[in-house]
């Protein structure tokens, strides 16, 4: 799929940000043939399952206001790279415990001259440091997740993790239930690709409104 598919629901993006995404494509599939950071049969639906998912997050959340976000078990770059592309008033840092996946981070946003984008080589659990955000994309269980991703945040009450999940959440957000908003992809992206994706918003500091959707 094109950038038209990128254009269709982020249509103020300005020609930079339209350069860099259709690059994308292209230097995924030239890094891919050396380390195997997307999986093969995904390099043709890329600009969906990948870019416009990582995209995602910025259809519910503003994070275009010179936030410091922290992009966990990035891999090859999602969804960091592409919501550095489309905020670039913010700084991005993308962690992942293996070495090569970091390598192809910082080709691409080098690629991409992405000045407020950069990969580091580092576990999660040994990183020191503090964000206004927390992104991912499904790394592992939320409950895990949030034991070694919250003191990674801001202690105040707008610092929130958003993560990026499919299926049914109901086990693992039994814990923090009172702490999440949960929202569903589909009802802003119509491709059958997101019918069952969601957002997963946590602020731990903080307790949100009970008019939130139940956990499923």
């Amino acid at each position: 799929m094109s950038i038209a598919l990128i254009e269709k629901y982020f249509p103020k993006i300005n020609s930079t940000q339209k350069e860099q995404f259709e690059q994308l494509v292209p230097l995924y599939a030239d890094w891919n043939s050396k380390i195997n950071v997307v999986s093969r049969k995904d390099i043709d639906s890329l600009m969906e399952k990948h870019v416009l998912h990582s995209l995602a997050i910025s259809l519910f959340f503003d994070l275009n206001k010179g936030q410091k976000i922290l992009d966990i078990g990035t891999g090859g770059g999602f969804p960091g790279v592409p919501l550095a592309i489309l905020n670039p008033k913010s700084n991005f840092t993308l962690i992942d415990s293996i070495g090569k996946k970091i390598k192809v981070v910082n080709g691409v946003c080098e690629s991409l001259k992405l000045k407020n984008c950069k990969g580091i080589h580092e576990n999660a659990k040994n990183h020191r440091s503090e964000y206004d955000t927390v992104v991912s994309r499904a790394v592992t269980a939320f409950d895990s997740f949030v034991d070694y991703t919250k003191p990674l945040l801001k202690p105040n009450k707008t610092s929130e993790i958003l993560y990026l999940k499919g299926g049914d959440l109901s086990l693992e957000l039994s814990n923090v239930v009172n702490k999440v908003k949960i929202y569903d992809l589909k009802t802003k992206i119509d491709t059958e690709f997101f019918e069952t994706k969601k957002i997963v918003q946590y602020r731990p500091f903080s307790q949100l409104k009970k008019d939130s959707k139940k956990i499923k």
